[in-house]
């Protein structure tokens, strides 16, 4: 099978897995205030994160590209919504295109179609320096993800076996990038020990990209012969990646990716301490229904909603999240209690006090 081909299988996957999973933030909930003080109309979404600043905590994560015209197509109609709404948007792996020239357009066309935007490039840890700065002058990109993907590739019957020297690699593309290095999981979460070891070895922010969104190895399964079903339930559930990496590494930048479906999800991911919300399977399926116009009216929709929830805490700032009380329960609190954290950090929070 053809790496076009495989993308398309994955796009595909994506749309019917696009509300499966279970992301954890369902065990979170905020401590509600009865005397909010707030004016919905001044409230800032504005927030930042390695020196990059958004309009708002949300940004379109890596889904497609290198899959000949049809995502050429959908990567330029994410592009111009992300420029209309002033988000960040990232592209999926660019080695098709490292690999096959004739697949640059369809990565090529996110830096058109969004001129003046933040684009973030993106490449698999296999990358040398070399490749990662090609993939990085293909786009003129603000940043360079690099995902992490090793049950994916497990799982996929032509994938990678070997995954020795990854953090060597990682260190050396960040000693050489003039641009902040983002490192992610592609829905399998991060525990704090690996955070701490990319933000070490340069990584200025992580993607924890937990179990609860697009599930590759579901996707990967349906294309085996032989299904390897004990890594469908594999990973991290984002709620618990989000708090124990934020928890481990106070003032590091931490995006929360992995089952983000509504604005609630996003504040949760916030309140857990996170700098960013992505979102992919979701908006896949806004910009197939309904173009650009779609996607730029649900991302408006939940930058709203997120507007009356931070009215209701009381907060009219992003980083005021980490100041509201919430209680986490279920097995999120199992997860995060059995790994030492004190879950009533969270509840007992008071304005103006950091966890």
């Amino acid at each position: 099978m053809s790496r076009a081909q495989r993308k398309m299988d994955h796009l595909r996957g994506a749309l019917k897995l696009e509300q499966a999973g279970e992301s954890g933030l369902s065990d979170i909930r905020f401590v509600h205030n009865s005397l909010s003080e707030v004016k919905t109309s001044e409230i800032s979404l504005e927030t930042e994160a390695a020196g990059l600043k958004f309009e708002s905590p949300l940004y379109i994560n890596a889904m497609t590209g290198g899959g000949g015209k049809a995502t050429e197509t959908i990567n330029g109609s994410l592009a111009e919504a992300a420029g209309i709404l002033g988000i960040p948007v990232a592209v999926g792996s660019q080695m098709s295109a490292i690999k096959d020239p004739s697949e640059r357009s369809t990565y090529e066309v996110v830096r058109k179609r969004n001129q003046e935007g933040l684009v973030f490039a993106n490449v698999g840890s296999e990358a040398s320096v070399s490749q990662a700065l090609a993939c990085i002058d293909m786009l003129e990109a603000d940043a360079l993800q690099i995902h992490l993907n090793v049950i994916q590739e497990l799982v996929m019957p032509e994938g990678d076996r070997d995954f020795t020297g990854t953090l060597h690699r990682i260190r050396a593309i960040a000693e050489e990038s003039r641009i902040p290095i983002i490192v992610k999981e592609v829905g399998f979460g991060m525990t704090r020990e690996a955070a701490g070891s990319l933000f070490e070895a340069g990584a200025l922010i992580v993607d924890v990209g937990g179990h609860g969104g697009t599930n590759f190895s579901v996707i990967e399964n349906e294309r085996r012969d032989r299904e390897m079903a004990f890594f469908n339930e594999w990973g991290i559930p984002t709620a618990c990646s989000v708090a124990e990496v934020c928890e481990a590494h106070p003032g590091k930048s931490v995006f929360a990716s992995g089952g983000i479906r509504s604005a609630s999800d996003v504040a949760k991911s916030l309140a857990l301490g996170a700098s960013a919300a992505g979102m992919a399977g979701r908006i896949l399926s806004w910009v197939q229904e309904g173009g650009v116009d779609n996607v730029v009216e649900n991302i408006h929709s939940i930058e709203n909603e997120l507007k009356w929830i931070m009215t209701a805490l009381g907060i009219t700032d992003i980083s005021s999240f980490q100041t509201v009380p919430a209680v986490i329960s279920g097995s999120t609190h199992h997860w995060l209690t059995e790994r030492g954290i004190r879950t009533e950090a969270f509840s007992r929070r008071m304005p103006g006090m950091k966890t």
